[in-house]
């Protein structure tokens, strides 16, 4: 229901504006907020040549009519003139985002495909998982704990071990295996919600802890920073850590506390004590590497595992060879049943995405988003706060919204301000220490049909400003 009201009110603000901005004056045609592909110029107005400064106009040449000749101003570069025939059209700044029509073909081509192939790979893996048995052991192992995270879940439940999974994969930077993990679990958690449409306690503990975004490689912001040739593109790792394990801890609380959860079990003090000092353990190794020995270490770590995830469960459903034949089936064609379970899944979350997607496509284009932006860049700028920490503030409150979308303005900070500056390492801190909440809710919810997600998004909200502050504090402390 609040996910609903606050489509309905992106969508229409950001309809409204535009409107306004059209019949106020303050564009010039609002085509590029249903055409315009990203970085495209925006045209801001035509004029007849004649109308034009005498400094432009020599430098416009004689051309056959119908003929396009392009000149840009030495005065402000972000200037274009286009002459064709009798008139010269003006384009200025470049566009953030895909307009309307061109993110919903992106969406299917860029996101949903390439999604549903991961899906349909993964859950193969999982289908092969569950069939050998090996989703059993591991769930029976972690049932001690996970009862006490999610005690409404049974004791052995399958969900427990795709949750486990899902967790790993994030921890390690892996999306792509994240997201399959993340929403078989969601579908396993749904198989025993008493009310279908409504989010269960549990399914609300997971996504909150899934979206705090505990990463302990961060590889693609790595490789942002050594692209943009930062000197040490592995700095920004511990303050990452720091920042996403304390937004995971916050999540944790604040649900626990909603579901009156009992913190002070010892099981959960020990895991909590391990997965501390395991995180230790390994920022202190990283701590000792050179340049290079940090670039080879977060390049190949995550990577080895996943292909250590892959192979065992290969080697593990080959073992037991025996269980696939008395379920009627082989080791491949099990895969392959996993497999189209994964694109029905895809299929099933395509209209999710799309809707949020559009809707924050046009939320951005209209100007609105830049307008909010400025105003909190502007109060917090008077409270005191530097001008390094405002400029980073387009990455924080875009990252709800869309992962794409501030990433693109993470490395225009590290153009603009440069790699090494606090606002591109801070705008580093805010993209990787939290999800995008809205396209996290939508894909997950909306793969098990939920309609009320409760106090979920709320609480990823309050978790993502949590992260906010926290990574400001920690940049600052360490840059």
């Amino acid at each position: 229901m609040v996910l609903s009201r606050f489509w309905l009110v992106i969508f229409i603000s950001a309809i409204v504006f535009v409107v306004f901005s059209l019949f106020s004056g303050d564009s010039y045609t609002i085509d590029h907020v249903l055409n315009g592909k990203k970085d495209d110029p925006i045209l801001v107005s035509e004029k007849f040549t004649e109308e034009l400064p005498a400094f432009i106009k020599d430098s416009i040449k004689t051309a056959p009519e119908q003929t396009m000749i392009i000149n840009r101003d030495t005065l402000n570069a972000d200037t274009t003139y286009v002459y064709k025939n009798k008139t010269v059209k003006i384009y200025s700044g470049v566009q953030k985002s895909d307009g309307l029509l061109p993110t919903c073909k992106s969406t299917l081509l860029e996101l949903i495909l390439p999604l549903m192939a991961y899906l349909a790979f993964f859950c193969g893996l999982m289908e092969l998982l569950i069939i050998s048995g090996a989703s059993g052991k591991l769930a029976k192992a972690l049932s001690p704990v996970f009862v006490k995270v999610f005690p409404s879940i049974p004791k052995n439940h399958p969900s427990i071990s795709y949750m486990t999974l899902n967790f790993a994969a994030n921890f390690l930077g892996l999306d792509s295996a994240a997201t399959p993990f993340g929403l078989k679990a969601m579908e396993s958690l749904q198989e025993i919600n008493p009310d279908k449409d409504k989010a269960s306690d549990a399914q609300i503990m997971f996504m909150c802890l899934h979206a705090s975004g505990l990463t302990l490689i961060a590889t693609s912001i790595i490789g942002y920073r050594a692209a943009a040739n930062a000197s040490n593109p592995a700095d920004v790792m511990l303050p990452c850590i720091i920042t996403s394990f304390i937004g995971t801890i916050a999540a944790f609380l604040i649900v626990g506390i909603k579901q009156k959860i009992n913190f002070k079990s010892a099981s959960l003090v020990i895991v909590l004590i391990t997965l501390i000092a395991a995180i230790v353990g390994l920022l202190m190794y990283v701590n000792h590497l050179d340049l290079i020995g940090k670039n080879y270490f977060t390049s190949n770590l995550s990577a080895l595992i996943l292909i250590g995830i892959i192979a065992f469960t290969l080697i593990f459903s080959f073992i037991h060879e025996k269980k696939f034949t008395e379920a009627s089936t082989t080791v491949f064609e099990s895969f392959v049943v996993g497999a189209n379970n994964g694109v029905k899944t895809g299929v099933t979350i395509f209209p999710y995405v799309l809707g949020m997607l559009v809707a924050i496509s046009l939320f951005r284009n209209s100007g609105l988003f830049e307008i909010i932006s400025n105003w909190i860049a502007f109060i917090f700028s008077n409270m005191g706060v530097s001008k390094e920490i405002t400029d980073a503030l387009p990455v924080a409150l875009l990252r709800p919204f869309s992962s794409a979308g501030s990433r693109g303005f993470l490395i225009d900070s590290m153009n603009t301000f440069g790699a090494d500056s606090l606002t591109a390492r801070l705008s580093s801190i805010f993209q990787c220490s939290a999800e995008s909440t809205f396209y996290v809710i939508a894909v997950y919810f909306g793969s098990v049909n939920i309609k009320n997600t409760r106090y979920a998004l709320g609480t990823m909200l309050i978790v993502d400003l949590i992260c906010v502050i926290t990574a400001i504090f920690v940049a600052t402390w360490f840059f």
